[in-house]
């Protein structure tokens, strides 16, 4: 082997552990906020770590879409717009001295996609169903926790264990549940969702967190966009459809389209599942 063969390799090798270094720092995962995890354990964002198999983190289909800074999210949620949801709460609700738009927009920042895609039309369209559901979910932001929540521990979820005397009962904006949805939130957002599931309950940020999470992990995004409002009560509540409880049904939609409203867009299509 003359000189410059053996010298090319030796440029081959480091130029294949420059490109490794960096994934096995990450192996395993335990990914920053808004990365997500692949198949095999890294972190990152583009399809290969957010697309097939992905284990955590803004899971979807596809890649995520690009922000397209058409929209400016604290601009469409604006204190009169929070101040009049909330103000709909009854001064004894828990929620009251809880949920505020401030904690909302700092928990924006780990999710720089959210309402930040595509036109600014669809934009408008995807807080307005993200408020939607919210509002839903907790009576205008009354609720941090469901109501006689039970234990909702599946002893399946082999990756996410329930620990003893925890309970995964809904907390937060999107009322999580489950041990497999508390420990792959904690994961992906950097708390103890198994040991420490109250911490939903007791820290705003994390809690608007965990429902920016899930809406992110489920593709929500793409699913309005595509498929129309429907889609994301499926995905949120999907009992409730095709005759399941169709006046919760009705509620979502009747959010949903109101705040299409107050930003000045149209709800589209398919708004009834």
């Amino acid at each position: 082997m003359n000189r410059n063969t053996l010298l090319a390799i030796l440029v081959a090798c480091f130029a294949v552990v420059a490109s490794v270094a960096p994934l096995v720092t990450a192996q395993n995962c335990g990914c920053a906020a808004g990365l997500c995890c692949s198949r095999y354990g890294y972190c990152g964002t583009s399809h290969a770590y957010c697309g097939p198999g992905c284990k955590a983190g803004p899971c979807s289909s596809t890649a995520a879409p690009p922000a397209t800074g058409g929209v400016v999210v604290g601009n469409v949620v604006t204190a009169a717009f929070f101040n009049r949801i909330i103000g709909q709460a009854a001064s004894s609700c828990a929620g009251k001295k809880f949920y505020s738009r401030q904690a909302f927009l700092k928990a924006l920042g780990s999710f720089p996609r959210f309402g930040r895609a595509g036109s600014v039309v669809a934009s408008k369209r995807e807080i307005a169903a993200f408020f939607a559901h919210v509002m839903h979910e907790t009576g205008h932001f009354c609720y941090i926790e469901e109501i006689n929540g039970g234990t909702y521990c599946d002893p399946s979820a082999k990756q996410y264990p329930c620990k003893p005397g925890k309970k995964y009962f809904g907390r937060g904006p999107f009322q999580i549940t489950w041990n497999y949805n508390y420990g792959a939130a904690g994961q992906s957002l950097g708390f103890d969702g198994l040991n420490t599931p109250e911490i939903v309950a007791n820290n705003p940020v994390i809690a608007f967190k965990t429902a920016l999470w899930f809406w992110t992990r489920n593709n929500m995004q793409s699913k309005l966009l595509s498929q129309g409002f429907a889609a994301t009560i499926r995905a949120i509540n999907g009992g409730e459809c095709n005759g399941g409880n169709s006046a919760a049904v009705r509620a979502r939609v009747a959010y949903y389209t109101n705040y299409c409203k107050q930003f000045g867009v149209t709800p589209g299509r398919n708004l009834y599942c």
